[in-house]
């Protein structure tokens, strides 16, 4: 299940050469969706014990890798969403960043959040593509997302974060609803879409930040209490 999303990522960098960029997105969104089974799945099969010469995680990495990052990064750069030679850069950011990032063993904190920005330019283009904020406004979401890449600051994994579980799933899967809405309206979706979009973006990009700036401030207090 897991290797099938390389077929998954072949199709859908088939539709970007195309410039078909709905088919595009709905192939990455199916590769989503595959590979936030497969881990559950797998852990549930005991597909460790039972095929202990094969690494499930480097090959969810290798196609992570695809769908993530460089199919989205091609996507960015050609259909010019970012104009002129500021999308080449953007793309550069957007691939070595990333590229980095994989290879970095603290990825995870120990309550289930990513330590940084856990390189999902699958979820970023998307937004861009659905709100096209113009090039200066998506240049600035591209270089806030690569610099935190590596900075210690936890963001969201809206399954496996047990805090504001509920709360979580529910915004995931209103802006699913809403990208769904997007794309059946070819990336020309009404107002009202456009900023539930932008709204669950930022949650689901800043919730996590928020989360342990409120911590450190609980902590600072109760520490100047004691």
């Amino acid at each position: 299940m897991t290797a099938s999303g390389a077929f998954w990522a072949f199709m859908a960098l088939i539709a970007a050469g195309e410039g078909r960029w709905v088919a595009m997105f709905l192939w990455l969104g199916f590769a989503l969706f595959v590979d936030g089974i497969d881990g559950p799945l797998a852990r549930r099969l005991d597909v460790g014990r039972r095929l202990p010469h094969w690494s499930g995680d480097t090959l969810d990495a290798v196609i992570d890798y695809a769908t993530y990052v460089l199919i989205p990064a091609y996507a960015l750069y050609e259909a010019g969403i970012i104009e002129g030679p500021l999308a080449f850069v953007a793309a550069a950011l957007i691939v070595v960043t990333s590229a980095v990032y994989y290879a970095d063993t603290r990825m995870k904190t120990k309550d289930n959040f990513f330590r940084g920005f856990p390189v999902t330019w699958n979820m970023v283009v998307f937004a861009l593509f659905a709100t096209q904020p113009g090039s200066t406004a998506a240049l600035l979401v591209v270089v806030f997302c690569a610099i935190t890449t590596f900075a210690p600051l936890k963001f969201l994994h809206p399954v496996r974060v047990e805090r504001l579980r509920p709360i979580n799933l529910a915004v995931f899967a209103l802006w699913s609803v809403l990208g769904l809405v997007s794309l059946a309206s070819a990336f020309a979706p009404s107002p009202i879409v456009t900023a539930g979009i932008v709204v669950t973006s930022l949650y689901l990009l800043l919730v996590g930040v928020v989360l342990q700036a409120l911590d450190r401030l609980t902590d600072r207090n109760e520490g100047e209490r004691i």
